[in-house]
């Protein structure tokens, strides 16, 4: 039996007394008095990853509630890095394509492809891009797509939209889009336009146009041609639409991975409305004070633990993507080709549950969501492999000589291809290479067997110029594989991709 305490105790002995007597005292003391279950208990301390925790009788001391608060504030400001990655991202886009002009009229298009002076996350480089900012605030706007191309609409956090061209519901043929805002009450058209309904004022336009023998001037004259984007209001008095040859340009549409990240969210949140990412996205973003109709004005202890959530969150983004621990990312089991769509889905989905490492996965290296990059149709659209490790599964080093030897038949309607990116920024690698890249379209030399091998080095092998794509000594890179038009032997695996292996230097 405990010995009773002290008559002459202080409230505060008496606690400290019934923490060490593992509250045996109150437990003799009261006839109501039941077995509480061991799970359910809080011990006096507790060793933990972030320290030891304190407490009295259950209660936190001050010291321990300020640590949990501390580590709460850093988790929550982890979360709003990995899941505002979408928004960030958009937010940089639009601050380099409002460097061409004002929203809702002005496209940049890459008359003669996109290289590596631009910034913008794993774009390629056969395709004639072209990228245009939608404003709805002041009420629905305008898409005259054009003809034959992939054109997708998302919104502000890169939600997909509406497909417009050939996977959308103009079939390729061209056709009016009219987009409109979430709030917008007004009359909308009975006939003549495919009317959509954005959920955030702010949408990317994006779209691919295709070579024709090598050359990307039908391409351009079809977009210039047909793309047209205006306010609805000025529908029957359109302003023209300008377009501005961004090849060759420097553009940076890359999100911030410090500090100033969370300064790209606050203004992707004040513009829009209130919980437009959902209630609960839109939570975290409040828990570290980036609040609608607010100002984002963090005081010097929350600017450090913000200083360190950006640094956590940006490093487990790069380990999520080029270290990923999720099996289901692999194409192949035994090697190291990834899926950027884990689980085949544009949502990333999985039995009702959103796969959040997954989405983090593309959006940290990738721009641009619809269902038709994810869905399996041969012959129809595109499929990506990426992989950030050789056959011994490390890390390319740019002062190496690396082979990829692809089978014969590579299982494609259309074309190949394989771009190079920078570690850093996710975007093209830039070498003394214009174009850091090799396609089935261009010159490459085959093997008497139909197969290919191409070189990535820091210089060519002899006789194999026309197949290398240069790399820099001390950087490292990491490489995506397109498929344009694939095949069933790439859905069924009958075709596969080897692993890239570490040569001799040359």
């Amino acid at each position: 039996m405990m010995s009773s305490p002290p008559k002459s105790l202080t409230a505060t002995t008496l606690i400290a007394f019934l923490v060490l007597s593992g509250g045996a005292l109150a437990q003799e003391s009261f006839r109501m008095t039941t077995p509480r279950p061991e799970q359910i208990l809080t011990p006096p301390t507790v060793a933990t990853r972030i320290g030891t925790l304190e407490y009295i009788d259950g209660v936190p001391t001050a010291k321990t509630a300020q640590l949990v608060y501390d580590n709460l504030d850093f988790q929550r400001g982890v979360e709003a890095f990995l899941n505002g990655i979408p928004g960030a991202s958009l937010v940089a886009m639009r601050a380099g394509l409002r460097g061409l002009g004002p929203d809702n009229g002005n496209i940049g298009l890459f008359e003669n492809l996109m290289d590596s002076k631009s910034l913008f996350l794993t774009a390629n480089t056969e395709s004639i891009y072209f990228f245009g900012w939608i404003d709805l605030k002041n009420g629905p706007v305008v898409v005259e797509g054009p003809p034959n191309v992939l054109g997708v609409i998302d919104d502000f956090w890169f939600r997909y939209v509406t497909d417009f061209g050939n996977a959308g519901p103009d079939r390729g043929k061209g056709g009016k889009y009219l987009i409109v805002p979430p709030d917008y009450k007004g009359a909308l058209p009975a006939a003549g336009y495919h009317i959509v309904k954005s959920r955030t004022y702010g949408n990317l336009l994006v779209g691919r146009g295709f070579l024709s023998n090598g050359s990307a001037k039908p391409a351009v004259e079809n977009i210039r041609t047909h793309l047209r984007v205006y306010p609805y209001s000025l529908k029957n008095n359109p302003s023209p639409t300008r377009f501005v040859n961004t090849s060759g340009t420097f553009i940076n549409t890359i999100h911030a991975n410090n500090m100033s990240f969370y300064d790209e969210l606050n203004e992707l949140v004040q513009e829009e409305p209130a919980g437009a990412y959902g209630p609960d996205m839109t939570g975290i973003f409040r828990a570290i004070g980036i609040e609608k109709g607010k100002p984002f004005a963090p005081d010097e202890r929350m600017k450090a633990i913000l200083t360190d959530a950006v640094a956590v969150g940006n490093a487990t983004a790069r380990a999520i993507d080029f270290a990923n621990r999720d099996k289901a990312a692999r194409i192949y089991p035994e090697r190291h080709w990834n899926t950027p769509f884990i689980g085949g889905s544009y949502q990333w989905l999985d039995n009702g549950a959103r796969n959040f490492d997954a989405r983090t996965m593309f959006f940290y290296a990738a721009t641009v969501d619809t269902p038709a990059m994810a869905v399996a149709m041969p012959g129809v659209g595109s499929q990506y492999a990426s992989t950030n490790l050789d056959a011994n599964g490390e890390a390319f080093d740019g002062t190496k000589t690396y082979v990829l030897h692809i089978a014969p038949n590579v299982p494609v309607k259309d074309f190949w291809s394989i771009v190079l990116y920078d570690t850093q920024t996710r975007s093209m690698l830039q070498t003394d290479q214009q174009f850091p890249s090799v396609s089935s379209q261009k010159d490459l030399r085959k093997n008497a067997d139909g197969s290919y091998d191409v070189f990535f080095g820091p210089k060519a092998p002899s006789g194999h110029e026309s197949n290398w794509i240069q790399t820099i000594p001390g950087k490292s890179w990491f490489m995506l594989f397109r498929l344009y038009g694939p095949l069933a032997p790439w859905f069924d695996k009958t075709w596969s991709l080897d692993d890239v292996k570490e040569i001799a230097s040359h």
